[in-house]
């Protein structure tokens, strides 16, 4: 299947790391060539579920643990697509992405075009982010912008069930590297309990979600709030509590921010004439500012107000209260819409 299915037309519900294992597991068995490696991905399941019960499906000669040393299994991941191989590589926090972007952004992002086309690297590279669980600031940032900043990779952020799966079926049939980005409140594991939403029904049968392809996750006339991962679901709340108060949000899903849906962003805009912009990762030279400056660049006509809400640009808290503080929530964005709306 290559469109979408409208997924409340489905009787089954899966949580988000069930639904990227199930997609995992269906390009396993369709090609021979897909594997996945990883610190603690075998054995353990991996830390966030994003491969449990694969290893008892597969055998560790495709569900790979490797050593603590993320520039030399990245750096094989590499060299395995250059062969006409499908790894997923896991990068157990993006906050860890230091070590090995060498790997990442000299090598991944850039192979295809240094040999002018003549090798592919057909990999998935994921990776856990995002804080609300007081891991520190080398565990808990985003990192949406640093490498949608980077040219020659695909990045794509699911926020629901249903998106995990359509968007990591893509991921790896894809000819190009691609970052996929899972967020850890997301993901529908007992010892991090999600927010009501990322949990969807989910088709058994196997479909793609084009990348560049935005989701309009709630209709409305006043407001756009533009987001993407676990701020989906806080942007969701934030408009049901302000349409109590006759203010209309509509809420746009990224999904993908390479290739980033511009489209569907400035029609939005262009509606609504008023705009905010949503995101874990840090302030400056990110996310929010990018998607402000093209609604700037191509609808200032229409825009007649914009905000954003995004962490601070100082390194993530540990202190609960402090992360608490720094991490957007539900009220900063409900005092964004109202501060555009006035």
């Amino acid at each position: 299947m290559t469109a979408e299915t409208h997924p409340e037309t489905v009787d089954r519900e899966l949580t988000m790391s069930r639904a990227m294992v199930e997609a995992i597991a269906d390009e396993m068995h369709e090609n021979e060539e897909v594997f996945y490696m990883g610190e603690d991905v075998a054995d353990y399941g991996g830390i966030f579920d994003s491969t449990q019960g694969l290893l008892d499906e597969f055998g560790h000669e495709r569900i790979v643990d490797v050593p603590i040393s993320e520039t030399a299994y990245l750096g094989a991941a590499v060299g395995a697509a250059q062969e006409g191989m499908r790894p997923i590589a896991e990068l157990m926090f993006v906050d860890f992405f230091g070590v090995a972007m060498d790997q990442i952004y000299n090598q991944m992002a850039k192979n295809t075009y240094m040999s002018g086309g003549a090798v592919n690297v057909p990999m998935v590279l994921t990776t856990a982010v995002g804080g609300g669980y007081n891991d520190a600031a080398q565990h808990s940032q985003t990192l949406y912008g640093t490498f949608a900043h980077l040219p020659g990779m695909k990045v794509v952020v699911p926020s629901t069930a249903y998106d995990a799966k359509g968007l990591m079926h893509n991921a790896i049939r894809d000819d190009d590297p691609v970052v996929y980005m899972f967020h850890k409140r997301l993901m529908g594991i007992g010892w991090m309990p999600a927010p009501d939403g990322p949990k969807t029904p989910v088709p058994e049968t196997d479909y793609t979600i084009p990348f560049g392809s935005a989701d309009v996750k709630r209709e409305g006339s006043d407001v756009t709030v533009v987001t993407l991962g676990l701020h989906v679901h806080r942007a969701l709340e934030a408009a049901d509590s302000l349409a109590e108060e006759g203010v209309d949000v509509e809420v746009i899903d990224l999904r993908s921010l390479v290739p980033l849906d511009t489209d569907t962003v400035l029609e939005s805009v262009r509606k609504t004439g008023r705009l905010v912009v949503v995101d874990e990762d840090y302030r400056s030279f990110g996310v929010t500012g990018e998607i402000i400056a093209t609604a700037a660049e191509d609808a200032l006509a229409d825009l007649e107000a914009v905000e954003r809400v995004a962490h601070p640009d100082v390194p993530i808290p540990y202190a609960r209260p402090l992360e608490n503080e720094t991490i957007p929530d539900v009220e900063d964005i409900a005092a964004a819409v109202e501060s555009v709306h006035r």
